[in-house]
C-alpha cells in the first residue's frame, strides 16, 4: 500500500469488488455502492452476520481485539475466491478531535498482515484530515488507482456524496418520528456495526419490540447537530462516533423512557464513554450491555424484560 497515495495498486482491468458487511459498512454503504457504481464497477456484499462466520473471525484474530473486529475479519474471509478485491478503508480522523478508533487506522495493516498467505488481494482508501487527506482526496486517489481519470473519479464521489446525504436524511426523518408514538421508548446508543448486526444486534432490537417497547437509534442522527451537542455534556471527548453517540443522547433525553448503552468487548472508547454517560445522566434508567461471542441470548432478554418492567413501573404501567 502507497502511504501518500492513499491506496493500493492494482491491474487495469475492472475489477469486482468485495464489501465486508461489517465495521463502518452501516455507516458508508451508501456512499461505497454509489462511487463504485459511478465508475461502472461491480460489487458485491458479504452475507449477513452468523455464528460461523463470527468463529472464523475468532479464529484468524488474537484474543484481545474486540469483538467487531473479530466479525468483521469473518467477513472478509468469506469473501474469498468471489472477488478480485476487497476494499478495507483506513480512516483515522476528520480533524482535529475528531478522531476514529485506532482499530480503523491500523485496520487495512491488520487485514494483509492476518491474511498475507492467502493470495486475496485488497483495496483502501485513507482518510487524514489532519494528515492532509480529505475524504474527497481519499476517494478520488481510490478511483485514480482503479485506472479511472481525476475528473471521473471526482464526480463519482460527488454523486456518491449526494446519495449518502439523501438517504442518511431520509434515515434521520424516520428515526425521528418514533419520538412521537406514545408507546415505551428506549434510546439505544450504539455503533452501527454493532446495532445493525444481524447476529449480535437486531435481536436486542427485536426482543425490545415484542415486549412492546420503541427501540429507537442514537446513532441516526444530525451529525453536525450532535458533534456540538456533545460538547454540553463532555468537550474533551476525542472519538468521533462517541461523540455523535453523546450528543444525540443529549438531544433526546427528555423524549425517551430510558436508555440502552451497547458495546462490544473489550471496547476500550465505550468503556469509558458509557461510564461518563451513566455519570452525566443520573436522572434516565441506563441499561449497560456488553455484547460478547458466547452462545445464547438467554441472559440478554432476562436483563431487557427487567429494564422494560423498571420503566413501565415508573411509567404507573405496572
Amino acid at each position: 500500500m502507497k502511504e501518500k497515495g492513499n491506496t493500493a495498486a492494482v491491474t487495469a482491468r475492472t475489477p469486482v469488488i468485495g464489501l465486508p458487511r461489517a465495521l463502518l459498512y452501516e455507516r458508508e454503504a451508501v456512499m461505497w455502492k454509489a462511487f463504485f457504481s459511478s465508475l461502472g464497477m461491480r460489487g458485491i456484499i458479504s452475507a449477513p452476520t452468523n455464528r460461523e462466520m463470527l468463529r472464523l473471525g475468532a479464529e484468524a484474530a488474537i484474543d484481545e481485539v474486540c469483538l467487531s473486529t473479530k466479525i468483521y475479519l469473518g467477513h472478509v474471509r468469506s469473501l474469498f475466491g468471489k472477488c478480485d478485491l476487497i476494499l478495507v478503508p483506513r480512516v483515522s480522523n476528520y480533524g482535529l478531535h475528531r478522531n476514529m478508533c485506532t482499530k480503523f487506522e491500523s485496520l487495512y495493516d491488520l487485514v494483509c498482515n492476518v491474511f498475507r498467505n492467502t493470495g486475496q488481494r485488497f483495496l483502501a482508501y485513507n482518510v487524514d484530515v489532519l494528515g492532509g487527506i480529505s475524504e474527497e482526496k481519499a476517494f478520488v486517489d481510490l478511483g485514480m488507482a482503479l485506472g479511472f481519470g481525476r475528473k471521473d473519479a471526482v464526480r463519482a464521489f460527488r454523486r456518491a456524496g449526494r446519495a449518502a446525504a439523501e438517504d442518511w436524511h431520509k434515515k434521520i426523518s424516520r428515526e425521528e418520528r418514533l419520538y412521537r408514538t406514545d408507546q415505551i421508548k428506549v434510546l439505544v446508543a450504539g455503533h452501527s456495526y454493532l446495532t445493525e448486526d444481524a447476529y449480535i444486534g437486531r435481536p436486542l432490537f427485536q426482543y425490545l419490540e415484542e415486549m412492546g417497547v420503541v427501540p429507537i437509534r442514537a446513532d441516526r442522527v444530525d451529525r453536525k447537530e450532535a458533534l456540538r451537542q456533545s460538547v454540553r455534556v463532555s468537550p474533551t471527548i476525542k472519538w468521533e462516533m462517541s461523540r455523535e453517540l453523546l450528543g444525540s443522547i443529549q438531544m433526546h433525553k427528555s423524549k425517551v423512557d430510558g436508555l440502552i448503552l451497547m458495546s462490544a468487548f473489550p471496547c476500550g472508547p465505550d468503556s469509558m464513554v458509557n461510564e461518563m454517560i451513566i455519570r452525566k445522566f443520573p436522572d434516565i434508567p441506563i441499561l449497560n450491555i456488553v455484547m460478547d461471542n458466547q452462545d445464547g441470548t438467554a441472559g440478554l432478554e432476562t436483563r431487557l424484560e427487567s429494564f422494560t418492567d423498571i420503566l413501565k413501573l415508573k411509567r404507573g404501567e405496572l
